[in-house]
C-alpha cells in the first residue's frame, strides 16, 4: 500500500531508502533517491549505468551511502548484521566457487546463515530451482543459467523474508526463466518482499506488481506500470486499430478533438490520441455507421518498454 500520494513509498515497508546519494570521486552513481519496498514484487528498472546495482548494494549494506540512510526492518544493515537472517541477495556477478558442487555451495550458504538448517532444506532449495539432477556436479561444468539457478537456491535455503535479485534471469533458457518467474510470484504471494533489478523490461512486466524506475542515478518514476503511463498526460497514446475500411474509419476519427494524428498501416491504422477512452467509446458507433469490421483495438505503447522509453527521453 502506498503512503498518501507518493507511489515511491509503501506503508508496510521492509526496506526504506531516504534521500540516498552515492558518489565515487566526481562520478555521481545515485542522486537523492527516496523509495521503499514491501511484500510483493517490485521491479527496479533502468538502463545499464542507471545506478540500480549501486542502490541494491547500499540496501544490502555492502556499501554505505555518501548521503542519506537505508534501513531494513527498521535497522541500518551495516550496523545490524542480524537482519541478514531474514534477507538474501543474488548478485549479478557469478559469485560462486567453481570447484564446489551446487549442493556444497548451497550447504555453505546455509551455514553462513544458521547452523540449524538441515540437509533436507538444502535439497528443497535445489528442487525449487530444478537443480537436483545436476546438484552433485562441479559448478565449473555449469552453463550461466545453471549458475544463476544455483545462486537463487543458495539465497532461498534459509527461507528469507526479503529477497533482492540483481538481473536474476540472465543466461537462463525460456523454460527455466518461466519457472523462476513462477517461483518468485509464489514467494511474493506468500508475503515475501522481492526486489528484482533488471534492464529487460518485458521480464519485469511479467513479474512485478510495482515499478521503481531510475535514469542517470535518479528516481524517474514509481508505481503501477499503467498508472505511470496514464500520468504522462502530455504524451499522446498510440493505439492500433485494424479494420476492413481503414480510410473511412480514419476520416471519422480525425473529426475527434482528442485525435492528433493517424498513420495508415497495411491492415489498419495507428492513431495518436490524448484520450484513449474517448476513441474506444466512439469506435462502435463509427463501425456501425460505416458498416465496418473492427478486428483490433489495442494500445501499442502501454507496455513497460514504451513507458521506459518515455522516461529515458524525459530525463535526458
Amino acid at each position: 500500500m502506498t503512503i498518501g500520494t507518493n507511489p515511491a513509498l509503501v506503508s508496510d515497508a521492509t526496506i526504506e531508502v531516504r534521500g540516498v546519494s552515492k558518489w565515487f570521486g566526481n562520478k555521481v552513481a545515485v542522486s537523492d533517491v527516496t523509495c521503499s519496498f514491501g511484500p510483493g514484487i517490485t521491479g527496479l528498472l533502468g538502463p545499464n549505468g542507471a545506478g540500480k546495482t549501486t542502490l541494491l548494494r547500499m540496501m544490502m549494506g555492502l556499501t554505505s551511502p555518501s548521503q542519506g540512510s537505508v534501513s531494513m526492518f527498521g535497522e541500518n544493515p551495516r550496523r545490524a548484521p542480524s537482519v541478514f537472517k531474514d534477507v538474501a541477495f543474488v548478485p549479478e556477478d557469478d559469485a560462486v566457487y567453481p570447484f564446489l558442487t551446487a549442493r556444497q555451495f548451497v550447504r555453505y550458504a546455509a551455514s553462513l546463515t544458521s547452523s540449524e538448517i538441515t540437509e533436507s532444506a538444502v535439497t528443497a532449495a535445489l528442487d525449487q530451482v530444478e537443480m537436483l539432477d545436476a546438484a552433485d556436479r562441479p559448478i565449473s561444468d555449469y552453463s550461466k543459467g545453471m549458475r544463476q539457478r544455483t545462486k537463487v537456491a543458495a539465497a532461498l535455503v534459509h527461507n528469507p523474508r526479503v529477497l533482492v535479485l540483481d538481473e536474476p534471469l540472465n543466461g537462463t533458457d525460456p523454460v527455466r526463466r518461466a519457472s523462476l518467474i513462477d517461483l518468485f510470484k509464489k514467494l511474493a504471494a506468500a508475503g515475501h518482499t522481492i526486489v528484482i533489478s533488471s534492464h529487460v523490461l518485458q521480464e519485469v512486466e511479467r513479474l512485478a506488481t510495482r515499478v521503481i524506475a531510475m535514469v542517470d542515478g535518479k528516481l524517474a518514476a514509481a508505481g503501477d506500470i499503467h498508472a505511470i503511463r496514464a500520468a504522462m498526460s502530455d504524451i499522446p497514446y498510440q493505439v492500433r486499430i485494424d479494420t476492413d475500411v481503414p480510410r473511412q474509419v480514419a476520416a471519422a476519427l480525425l473529426s475527434l478533438d482528442t485525435v492528433s494524428g493517424i498513420d495508415m498501416l497495411e491492415s489498419g491504422l495507428r492513431v495518436e490520441t490524448t484520450d484513449l477512452s474517448s476513441v474506444g467509446n466512439v469506435l462502435p458507433r463509427i463501425a456501425s455507421d460505416l458498416d465496418a469490421r473492427i478486428t483490433r483495438f489495442e494500445p501499442v505503447d502501454e507496455s513497460l518498454e514504451s513507458v521506459f522509453r518515455y522516461l529515458v527521453k524525459a530525463n535526458r
